[in-house]
Protein backbone atom coordinates (compact mmCIF):
# COMPACT_ATOMS: atom_id res chain seq x y z
CA UNK A 1 0.00 0.00 0.00
CA UNK A 2 1.35 3.68 -0.84
CA UNK A 3 1.03 6.48 1.24
CA UNK A 4 0.39 9.46 -0.90
CA UNK A 5 2.49 12.07 -0.73
CA UNK A 6 1.18 15.66 0.33
CA UNK A 7 2.72 18.56 -1.81
CA UNK A 8 4.06 21.39 0.07
CA UNK A 9 4.16 25.29 -1.57
CA UNK A 10 7.09 26.02 1.64
CA UNK A 11 10.08 26.92 0.27
CA UNK A 12 12.29 24.54 1.18
CA UNK A 13 15.04 25.59 3.85
CA UNK A 14 13.15 28.70 4.65
CA UNK A 15 12.97 29.53 8.12
CA UNK A 16 9.25 30.66 8.62
CA UNK A 17 10.17 32.54 11.61
CA UNK A 18 12.23 34.99 9.91
CA UNK A 19 10.96 38.78 9.97
CA UNK A 20 8.93 39.69 6.82
CA UNK A 21 5.88 40.15 5.63
CA UNK A 22 3.89 36.99 4.35
CA UNK A 23 0.72 36.72 2.46
CA UNK A 24 -1.71 33.96 3.74
CA UNK A 25 -4.60 32.23 2.21
CA UNK A 26 -6.76 29.86 4.27
CA UNK A 27 -9.82 27.80 2.82
CA UNK A 28 -13.08 27.06 4.10
CA UNK A 29 -13.66 22.71 4.31
CA UNK A 30 -14.84 21.74 1.61
CA UNK A 31 -15.01 25.22 -0.19
CA UNK A 32 -18.21 25.76 1.98
CA UNK A 33 -19.47 29.52 1.34
CA UNK A 34 -19.62 30.02 5.41
CA UNK A 35 -18.82 33.80 5.71
CA UNK A 36 -21.27 35.76 4.34
CA UNK A 37 -21.88 36.81 0.48
CA UNK A 38 -20.39 38.99 -2.14
CA UNK A 39 -22.95 41.80 -3.11
CA UNK A 40 -22.26 43.77 -5.68
CA UNK A 41 -18.59 43.56 -5.58
CA UNK A 42 -18.39 44.08 -1.70
CA UNK A 43 -18.05 41.43 0.84
CA UNK A 44 -20.93 41.33 3.32
CA UNK A 45 -19.55 38.57 6.43
CA UNK A 46 -22.49 37.12 8.76
CA UNK A 47 -22.11 36.08 12.11
CA UNK A 48 -19.15 33.21 11.28
CA UNK A 49 -17.13 36.20 9.50
CA UNK A 50 -17.41 38.63 11.83
CA UNK A 51 -15.67 36.19 14.27
CA UNK A 52 -13.43 35.52 11.55
CA UNK A 53 -12.71 39.19 11.35
CA UNK A 54 -12.24 39.39 15.13
CA UNK A 55 -9.83 36.17 15.45
CA UNK A 56 -7.78 38.32 12.75
CA UNK A 57 -7.98 41.75 14.39
CA UNK A 58 -6.90 40.04 18.12
CA UNK A 59 -3.82 38.07 16.56
CA UNK A 60 -1.21 40.78 17.32
CA UNK A 61 -2.29 40.93 21.12
CA UNK A 62 -1.67 36.70 21.51
CA UNK A 63 1.51 37.29 19.38
CA UNK A 64 3.64 40.27 20.60
CA UNK A 65 5.80 40.09 17.40
CA UNK A 66 3.02 40.10 14.85
CA UNK A 67 1.52 43.30 13.13
CA UNK A 68 -1.12 42.67 10.47
CA UNK A 69 -1.89 44.29 7.31
CA UNK A 70 -4.47 43.90 4.34
CA UNK A 71 -7.07 41.02 4.82
CA UNK A 72 -10.15 40.21 3.30
CA UNK A 73 -12.96 37.61 4.03
CA UNK A 74 -14.62 35.75 1.21
CA UNK A 75 -17.62 33.74 1.61
CA UNK A 76 -14.93 30.54 1.65
CA UNK A 77 -12.18 31.99 2.25
CA UNK A 78 -9.80 34.46 3.50
CA UNK A 79 -6.71 36.32 2.00
CA UNK A 80 -4.33 38.35 4.77
CA UNK A 81 -0.59 39.45 5.85
CA UNK A 82 0.97 38.72 8.18
CA UNK A 83 4.16 40.71 9.50
CA UNK A 84 6.77 38.79 12.17
CA UNK A 85 8.72 41.32 13.71
CA UNK A 86 11.79 41.29 15.43
CA UNK A 87 10.19 43.72 17.85
CA UNK A 88 7.20 45.49 18.67
CA UNK A 89 8.02 47.77 15.65
CA UNK A 90 5.33 47.60 13.14
CA UNK A 91 7.15 47.87 9.78
CA UNK A 92 7.74 44.67 6.81
CA UNK A 93 11.31 44.03 6.86
CA UNK A 94 11.29 41.62 3.45
CA UNK A 95 13.58 38.68 3.87
CA UNK A 96 15.57 36.82 0.89
CA UNK A 97 14.66 33.33 0.71
CA UNK A 98 17.81 31.12 2.54
CA UNK A 99 19.28 34.64 3.67
CA UNK A 100 20.34 33.90 7.58
CA UNK A 101 18.60 34.91 10.38
CA UNK A 102 19.57 37.67 12.66
CA UNK A 103 20.32 37.05 15.99
CA UNK A 104 20.54 33.14 15.48
CA UNK A 105 23.37 32.12 17.45
CA UNK A 106 22.72 29.79 20.58
CA UNK A 107 22.11 32.31 22.89
CA UNK A 108 20.07 34.58 21.33
CA UNK A 109 21.87 37.30 22.04
CA UNK A 110 22.00 36.99 26.05
CA UNK A 111 24.74 36.81 28.35
CA UNK A 112 24.88 33.85 30.66
CA UNK A 113 22.42 33.39 33.31
CA UNK A 114 19.36 36.04 31.23
CA UNK A 115 16.28 35.12 30.15
CA UNK A 116 16.37 35.05 26.05
CA UNK A 117 13.60 37.06 24.76
CA UNK A 118 10.62 35.86 23.59
CA UNK A 119 11.06 33.96 20.88
CA UNK A 120 9.55 34.59 17.39
CA UNK A 121 6.20 32.51 16.96
CA UNK A 122 6.78 30.04 13.12
CA UNK A 123 4.16 31.84 10.38
CA UNK A 124 2.53 28.08 10.59
CA UNK A 125 1.88 28.71 14.38
CA UNK A 126 0.13 32.31 13.73
CA UNK A 127 -1.87 30.91 11.41
CA UNK A 128 -2.50 27.19 13.34
CA UNK A 129 -3.72 29.59 16.56
CA UNK A 130 -5.94 31.71 14.01
CA UNK A 131 -7.78 28.65 12.31
CA UNK A 132 -8.27 27.20 15.76
CA UNK A 133 -9.43 29.85 17.56
CA UNK A 134 -11.71 31.08 14.95
CA UNK A 135 -12.97 27.43 14.85
CA UNK A 136 -13.65 26.63 17.98
CA UNK A 137 -15.80 30.09 18.37
CA UNK A 138 -17.86 29.44 14.83
CA UNK A 139 -18.27 26.01 16.32
CA UNK A 140 -19.50 27.08 19.33
CA UNK A 141 -22.00 29.71 17.68
CA UNK A 142 -23.55 26.71 15.02
CA UNK A 143 -23.56 23.74 17.97
CA UNK A 144 -21.04 21.71 15.86
CA UNK A 145 -18.44 20.93 18.29
CA UNK A 146 -14.94 19.20 16.64
CA UNK A 147 -16.83 19.87 13.29
CA UNK A 148 -14.13 21.63 10.61
CA UNK A 149 -14.37 25.50 9.57
CA UNK A 150 -11.00 25.15 7.69
CA UNK A 151 -8.97 23.22 5.10
CA UNK A 152 -6.24 21.03 6.86
CA UNK A 153 -2.92 23.83 5.17
CA UNK A 154 -2.88 26.78 3.91
CA UNK A 155 -1.27 28.89 0.81
CA UNK A 156 1.55 31.15 1.71
CA UNK A 157 4.00 33.49 -0.53
CA UNK A 158 7.07 35.38 1.46
CA UNK A 159 6.78 39.32 0.19
CA UNK A 160 10.36 39.92 -1.00
CA UNK A 161 9.81 43.56 -1.42
CA UNK A 162 7.75 46.73 -2.10
CA UNK A 163 6.49 46.21 -5.42
CA UNK A 164 5.57 42.45 -4.46
CA UNK A 165 3.62 44.20 -0.87
CA UNK A 166 1.78 46.56 -3.67
CA UNK A 167 0.65 44.07 -5.98
CA UNK A 168 -0.67 41.68 -3.36
CA UNK A 169 -2.37 44.40 -1.39
CA UNK A 170 -4.37 45.07 -4.15
CA UNK A 171 -4.89 41.74 -5.43
CA UNK A 172 -6.48 41.57 -1.43
CA UNK A 173 -8.41 44.33 -1.87
CA UNK A 174 -9.82 43.68 -5.20
CA UNK A 175 -10.89 40.24 -4.38
CA UNK A 176 -14.75 40.96 -3.63
CA UNK A 177 -15.19 42.37 -6.93
CA UNK A 178 -13.67 39.53 -8.55
CA UNK A 179 -15.48 37.34 -6.74
CA UNK A 180 -17.34 35.81 -9.66
CA UNK A 181 -14.23 34.89 -11.68
CA UNK A 182 -12.44 33.70 -8.67
CA UNK A 183 -11.40 29.90 -8.23
CA UNK A 184 -13.10 29.53 -5.25
CA UNK A 185 -16.17 30.73 -6.78
CA UNK A 186 -18.80 27.67 -6.38
CA UNK A 187 -19.75 28.16 -9.66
Amino acid sequence: MSVPVRRTTRLPGFDYTTPGAYFVTVCVHDRACLFGDVVDGVMRVNDYGEIVQQTWDALPAHFPHVALDQFVIMPNHAHGIIVLNDNDDVGARFPRPGSPRPGGDATHGCAGGETPPLRRPSLGRVVGYFKYQSTKRINLLRHTPAQPVWQRNYYEHVIRNDADLAAIRDYIAGNPARWADDDNHPK
